[in-house]
């Protein structure tokens, strides 16, 4: 439990859905919905990371652990990278776990999921997909693409990225995948990736992850059957809500 961090970043400036994290679902704000279910993962040390005062007293509220960041960070993987150091300065953290803030009702095993391609010491930083059943998401812009290969992977069920997209992609016949925004990264990795200045193919995808693969950082990605809801407008919103209201 010790050798991994979870660290969810969290901010207000979301410019689709302002005050995001703080967006009331069933009684409660949504970053706490996320850090509950992070908990519920017992696979590491949770903490929130924030450069909002009101994110952080939601946050302590409900016992979770919170730590405040710069207001300058352009990325939530620079974030973490800040908060990592200020709560673990010792590097006693072998594998950091970056966890969107948008994600309240992602299943927890999902956290455990995304370590396994760690496994193979080639691998820098691991996340997640799953196949497209949804014709529809083919095309929107709001769901990215993982383009990866089998090749020079020995995890079952986990693709190597070769890159990430918003268009549609691979061409041609054959599966499509859905990234699920949570990456894990060996703490090296970590550092090494925020040493780097955001690229080309970054600012033009809007896609964090470019970066590391533009460096040559290797990205394999675990396959999963399940596709986590993450808010990013209105309707998100209004959904994940109903869905609060009607548990199963």
């Amino acid at each position: 439990m010790n050798k991994i961090l979870i660290i969810i970043p969290a901010r207000m400036k979301a410019t689709r859905l302002p005050n995001k994290p703080l967006l009331d679902i069933h009684g409660e704000p949504m970053i706490v919905h996320v850090w509950r279910r992070a908990t519920a993962s017992n696979v590491g040390r949770v903490v929130v990371a924030t450069d909002t005062e009101a994110i952080a007293k939601v946050i302590s509220a409900a016992g979770g652990e919170v730590v405040v960041t710069s207001e300058r960070h352009t990325s939530g993987t620079d974030r973490v990278f800040e908060a990592v150091n200020k709560i673990d300065p010792d590097s006693q953290a072998k594998i950091v776990v970056n966890l969107q803030g948008d994600l309240p009702v992602f299943d927890p095993p999902l956290i455990a999921s995304c370590l396994s391609p760690l496994k193979d010491s080639a691998v820098d930083i691991a996340t997640l997909a799953s196949e497209i059943t949804f014709k529809r998401e083919n095309t929107t812009s709001n769901v990215v693409k993982v383009v990866g290969t089998t090749c020079g992977t020995s995890i079952q069920n986990t693709l190597r990225a070769l890159y990430f997209t918003r268009a549609t992609a691979p061409y041609g016949k054959g599966s499509l995948y859905h990234h699920i925004g949570i990456y894990a990264y060996k703490r090296k990795a970590l550092k090494r990736f925020s040493m780097f200045k955001p690229s080309t193919l970054e600012l033009r995808e809007n896609l964090e992850q470019l970066r590391a693969l533009e460096n040559g950082m290797r990205i394999d990605v675990a396959i999963t059957n399940t596709i986590p809801l993450s808010i990013d407008t209105q309707a998100d919103l209004e959904h994940v809500r109903e869905i609060f209201s009607h548990p199963r």
